[in-house]
């Protein structure tokens, strides 16, 4: 094959080809080479063509991406589905992520029931074997993550809940550390040409990351089993890290929208817990939250999961992380 491939080359660069000593030369040359030369130069220009191509990535989400981005480099290419400021729950699945699915080489989902309203159809559609589950192509983030708040028994009458858990694990940066490395190894199983740069990606971003953990750390520190308000309970993980008490909700359940007696509720055990701050997320109301925050003189922090979500985010996981923690610090520094 490398011999035909070179004889060809050969031929297709003899700048003298039309000259009659160049064209009693060809009678020397095999018969087979000069019929399937062309076909030849086309079979390795599509193995030039493979070499090169980036590996094609689908994410759900905008945290998700940022992470494989992180990790991927310019050896990606990558597709994101939800909007920054997008419920992930209840994304408009459009038509045209049928066919970003279909021609995807990998794809990224967060898991444990956070797509499972709009990602499923969209995958039937795409038909594309290269993302069926069990495939490398296919993708869960929050394979090896400990999972918080996994249900006992599931009973819809408690709202949105989760079989699997909570879903909202990525505000966590040391769940951040478990993806990448899931991530840097799903690549070089599907790209094993860029292995060394997708895990000298990976190791650049852990060392940024571990950097940046012990800053916010330090900030948060003297907040320490401080109360905080959430729309929605959506941070778990984020109160956990880093020894925050956020477990009072607007809503009354998961994805049950807020009534006035669970409201004045909130409003009574915000004043006995001496709770000062709210976080909202864009897709939920923020009215809400004001009227609450009136009545309590609490101070209503805009919040995003994902980057881009609010503005000073669209840098990536660690501009969103670091959004997040100068945010709180500040709002509960203001209410000590």
């Amino acid at each position: 094959m490398k011999t035909l491939l070179n004889l060809s080359l050969k031929f297709m660069n003899d700048k003298n080809m039309t000259k009659p000593e160049a064209r009693l030369k060809l009678r020397h040359y095999s018969p087979f080479v000069m019929r399937h030369s062309m076909a030849l130069m086309l079979a390795l220009l599509a193995v030039v063509t493979t070499v090169h191509a980036k590996l094609n990535v689908v994410c759900t989400t905008p945290d998700i991406a940022s992470l494989a981005q992180a990790v991927g480099g310019d050896k990606i290419e990558i597709t994101t589905l939800a909007r920054p400021t997008e419920d992930p729950h209840f994304v408009d699945a459009k038509p045209s992520f049928i066919v970003k699915l279909n021609r995807a080489d990998a794809l990224i989902e967060g898991g444990a029931e956070l797509e499972i309203g709009w990602l499923p159809p969209l995958l039937t559609g795409a038909r594309n074997s290269k993302l069926a589950s069990g495939a490398p192509g296919y993708i869960l983030a929050n394979e090896g993550i400990q999972m918080l708040e996994v249900p006992k028994s599931l009973d819809r009458s408690e709202g949105d809940i989760h079989a699997a858990g909570n879903p909202h694990f990525l505000v966590d940066p040391e769940n951040a550390k478990i993806i990448t490395h899931h991530l840097a190894e799903a690549f070089c199983k599907l790209d094993t040409a860029n292995c060394a740069t997708y895990q000298a990606n990976l190791k650049k971003f852990l060392e940024e990351l571990d950097a940046k953990m012990v800053e916010w750390q330090k900030q948060l520190a003297p907040f320490n089993g401080e109360a905080i308000v959430a729309y929605h309970n959506s941070w778990v993980y984020f109160a956990k890290r880093f020894g925050l008490k956020i477990d009072l909700f607007l809503e009354p359940k998961p994805g049950i929208p807020p009534s006035p007696a669970h409201l004045a509720s909130v409003i009574t055990k915000m004043k006995a817990e001496k709770a000062h701050v709210i976080i909202v997320d864009p897709y939920l109301n923020r009215r809400t939250a004001e009227t609450v925050a009136r009545n309590t003189d609490a101070t209503v922090v805009d919040v995003a999961q994902m980057p881009g979500g609010v503005k000073g985010t669209e840098g990536g996981y660690i501009a969103l992380m670091d959004y997040l923690v100068n945010s709180l610090a500040k709002a509960l520094a203001e209410k000590k």
